[in-house]
């Protein structure tokens, strides 16, 4: 016999507990405290009885619960699970609600910020931003490798093929971290690898030669510009430094009596981590170096950099600052190089 509302509210209220049919398999379970739920036991893809559960009476009306079984009966003759089919639509829900890559990239650069340079975090933030706008919108598990393909593809055509990679290698750590959470199964970025243009392989310029090594130390001792500029390269050349390292030199790091120069671990091209909690890099400065330096210290001692820039506010001279003074018409002597 069919139910009807005034009979469902009659039996709660009575507190009988038990099952009560509506037809067509779709019962009413009451419990002894009283709850109510609706269900159906059906047999799953396997032949084991499963139970489908379509809510709590008097959240889940019966007209509610019929139509939700009606729904489910309709799956089951088309060969479809419905336990299974409603748990898969209750993970595409929250899925569309907030598991997006642009959410896992939040994520995971959050957890990277403690690991990289401030440099480095800056850099990995601006190519998202830049270049992989179009995935933050998009749900992880409906992003594709042709739609990511299309995307490094426009970055490929503008002749940016290193960035095209750096992009590639961010989606791909992005999507490994959501794989981590359980949040995908997969890296669609990966076969990617195989089908992306790859950048020619060019090497840095560098006088090997000992005679023109020597041409090139006459020439920047020669040079007209900017003395702090031409101390410098000098220094850069007397101890194989990197330039950034060079650059940012500070007074309070040179003992010029006992002939070092002490890096702090923070000066140095390495993880946050160890900017933060590292050795400083010891080095030795040649009687030659620290002549130069003794030159140039009334002239930047009262200032904090060894290297100050001309716009002063606490800046040292900057990358290109050093890079035009070493273009070959800067030197016409290099010319034949």
């Amino acid at each position: 016999m069919k139910l009807n509302d005034k009979k469902v509210q009659s039996l709660i209220k009575a507190g009988r507990p038990g099952k009560y049919t509506d037809g067509y398999g779709l019962v009413l379970t009451i419990n002894k405290t009283g709850g109510a739920y609706w269900q159906w036991r059906t047999t799953g893809p396997t032949g084991k009885e499963t139970t489908v559960s379509y809510g709590t009476y008097p959240l889940v009306s019966l007209a509610e619960a019929r139509e939700k079984h009606r729904d489910a009966k309709r799956m089951k003759l088309d060969g479809q699970n419905p336990v299974a089919a409603r748990q898969q639509a209750k993970v595409l829900a929250m899925i569309k609600a907030g598991d997006t890559w642009g959410d896992a990239a939040d994520e995971w650069v959050e957890v990277m910020t403690s690991r990289w340079s401030a440099t480095h975090l800056a850099t990995v933030k601006q190519r998202i931003s830049k270049y992989l706008g179009p995935l933050k919108r998009r749900p992880l598990t409906e992003i594709t490798s042709p739609e990511i393909l299309s995307l490094l593809r426009k970055i490929e055509d503008r002749g940016h093929i290193e960035t095209t990679k750096r992009a590639r290698v961010i989606i791909g750590q992005v999507f490994q971290y959501a794989m981590a959470l359980g949040k995908v199964k997969q890296d669609p970025s990966a076969p990617l690898v195989k089908v992306l243009k790859t950048a020619e392989e060019k090497h840095h310029s560098a006088i090997t030669d000992p005679v023109k090594l020597g041409h090139l130390i006459r020439a920047i001792r020669s040079y007209t510009g900017s003395e702090v500029v031409r101390k410098a390269m000098v220094i850069q050349a007397l101890t194989f430094q990197r330039p950034g390292e060079v650059r940012g030199m500070r007074w309070d790091e040179l003992d010029l009596d006992a002939g070092m120069w002490t890096i702090p671990a923070v000066r140095m091209k390495s993880t946050r981590a160890k900017k933060a909690t590292g050795e400083p890099h010891l080095v030795p400065l040649s009687s030659q170096a620290v002549r130069l330096l003794r030159d140039l210290h009334p002239v930047t001692a009262h200032l904090d950099l060894v290297f100050p820039g001309q716009r002063g506010q606490g800046r040292c001279i900057s990358e290109n600052a050093v890079r035009v003074a070493l273009r070959v018409d800067s030197f016409p002597n290099l010319s034949h190089f």
